[in-house]
C-alpha cells in the first residue's frame, strides 16, 4: 500500500499542502518576499489632534477605544453646527469614525479627499522630488479627484499605505435591503473600481448587485456598500497563504458593521469574495448576534473555520463556487500557519450552497446574467425560497 493511500484523503491533501508550502516559501524566493504587506491598523491619521481637542468643553470618543454605539450617542447629543464643526477640524477622523452619521462622513471624506488632492498636486511641481515622483502625484491627484466627483459617496477614506476606501451605493439612510462587499487581493485605494475586469472589483460587485436587486424588486429600497477597509494580499505570495492580513482587518470590518447598527442601518447580507472570505471568518464570530442577516462566501480559499457552526453567527451562511473558478484547485487545508482550511462549499461545511453553474472564473460572480448573481441578489432581498 503507497504512504498516499495509507494516509486517506485528508492525509494526501496535506501532503499537497507541505509540497505547495516548500513551493511557496523556498521556490518562488525573493518574488514571495517581496509581495509582503505591512497591514494598516489603528485609527486614521488626526487621531491625536481630536483626542486634544477640548473646545466643545467635553471630551471626544476616542477612535481606538469607543464603541461605534457610544460614537452614535455622542453625536445625537450635539448641535448640527457642533457636528460640521468638528468635521471641518478632524476630517479624516469624522470621516473613518464608525457610529457618526452617515451624511456627516461623507462630508467630512470630500474634505479630507479634497486636502489629499491638494497635497499631491503641489507635491507632483515640487522641485525636490524626481520624475517618477511628480508621476506618482499626479496619478494620485487624479484618483482622488475620480472620488470627489459629485454624487459619490464615500463612508471611509484612509491614505496610509495602499490605501482604503469604503463607498456606498444607494440611500443608506432609507435602504430596506443592504449589503456589504469585502474584496480579496490585489484590490486597494486605487483599483477599488477599475474598469478593467470591474466585476472583480468591490465597486463593480456592490452596482451590479443593486442594479440585479432593482430588476427583481423595483419597489424595494437598496444600498450596497463596497468596503475596502483592510489592507489586501498582493500576488500568491505568504500573505494570500497566511492569516496574518486577515487577523489585521477583521477588527476594523467587525467594527465598521457594528458601526453600521448604530446608526440604524438594517442588517446587511455580508458578501466575501476569496480572501475576503478569510477576513470574514475572523471578523463574524466577533459580532454581537444580528448584526449581520446573511453571510455569503464566494470564490472562497477557505475562512479559517472548520464549520459554518464555529463562525457562531445565527446569520444564514452560504457559499458559491464556479466551475471555471482556479481557487478550487487549492488544497483546502491548513498546516503550519498555511492554507485556509475547510472548503466552504463543502456539504460537511455546513453552509446552504448557491449555485453558480453561469458564472465565469474567478472573478465573474457578479457579472451580469449569471445564476450567481441573480441567487446573491435574492438573498440579499431575503427570497430565500428563489435560490436555485
Amino acid at each position: 500500500m503507497s504512504l498516499l493511500r495509507r494516509f486517506g484523503q485528508r492525509g494526501r491533501r496535506t501532503i499537497v499542502a507541505v509540497v505547495l508550502a516548500a513551493t511557496l516559501v523556498g521556490g518562488t524566493g525573493g518574488w514571495a518576499a517581496g509581495s509582503a504587506q505591512e497591514a494598516v491598523t489603528g485609527p486614521a491619521p488626526g487621531a491625536a489632534a481630536w483626542r486634544a481637542d477640548h473646545s466643545l468643553g467635553k471630551r471626544l470618543p476616542d477612535p481606538a477605544t469607543a464603541t461605534p454605539a457610544q460614537v452614535a450617542r455622542f453625536f445625537a447629543a450635539l448641535t448640527e453646527a457642533q457636528r460640521q464643526e468638528l468635521a471641518a477640524r478632524h476630517p479624516l477622523t469624522v470621516g473613518n469614525l464608525d457610529g457618526a452619521p452617515v451624511a456627516l462622513r461623507y462630508r467630512a471624506n470630500a474634505l479630507a479627499l479634497k486636502a489629499a488632492r491638494d497635497r499631491q498636486l503641489a507635491r507632483a511641481t515640487d522641485p525636490s522630488g524626481t520624475l517618477e515622483d511628480h508621476r506618482e502625484a499626479r496619478r494620485m491627484a487624479a484618483r482622488y479627484a475620480e472620488l470627489l466627483r459629485p454624487g459619490r459617496q464615500i463612508l471611509a477614506f484612509d491614505p496610509r499605505g495602499r490605501g482604503q476606501v469604503a463607498e456606498v451605493f444607494g440611500d443608506l439612510a432609507t435602504a430596506q435591503r443592504t449589503a456589504v462587499f469585502v474584496p480579496g487581493s490585489d484590490i486597494d485605494l486605487s483599483s477599488a473600481d477599475r474598469r478593467r475586469d470591474p466585476y472583480g472589483t468591490p465597486s463593480g460587485m456592490a452596482k451590479s448587485l443593486r442594479a440585479q436587486m432593482a430588476r427583481e424588486a423595483p419597489g424595494v429600497r437598496t444600498a450596497a456598500i463596497a468596503w475596502t477597509g483592510y489592507t489586501t494580499p498582493v500576488g500568491l505570495g505568504p500573505d494570500a497563504a497566511t492569516g496574518r492580513l486577515a487577523e489585521a482587518g477583521a477588527p476594523r470590518l467587525a467594527r465598521f458593521l457594528e458601526g453600521l447598527a448604530a446608526v440604524g442601518a438594517p442588517a446587511p447580507a455580508l458578501l466575501c469574495h476569496s480572501y475576503g472570505s478569510v477576513v470574514c471568518g475572523q471578523a463574524v464570530p466577533l459580532l454581537a448576534q444580528g448584526r449581520i442577516a446573511d453571510l455569503v462566501v464566494f470564490g472562497s480559499p477557505g475562512m479559517r473555520a472548520e464549520s459554518a457552526a464555529a463562525l457562531r453567527t445565527t446569520a444564514r451562511v452560504w457559499a458559491a463556487r464556479d466551475a471555471s473558478d482556479w481557487i478550487g484547485d487549492l488544497p483546502h487545508v491548513r498546516f503550519l500557519g498555511l492554507g485556509h482550511g475547510t472548503d466552504p462549499t463543502d456539504p460537511e461545511f455546513g453552509a446552504r450552497r448557491v449555485p453558480a453553474r453561469t458564472a465565469d472564473g474567478h472573478t465573474g460572480y457578479l457579472a451580469p446574467g449569471t445564476d450567481s448573481l441573480r441567487n446573491f441578489a435574492d438573498i440579499a432581498l431575503g427570497r430565500y425560497d428563489q435560490v436555485r
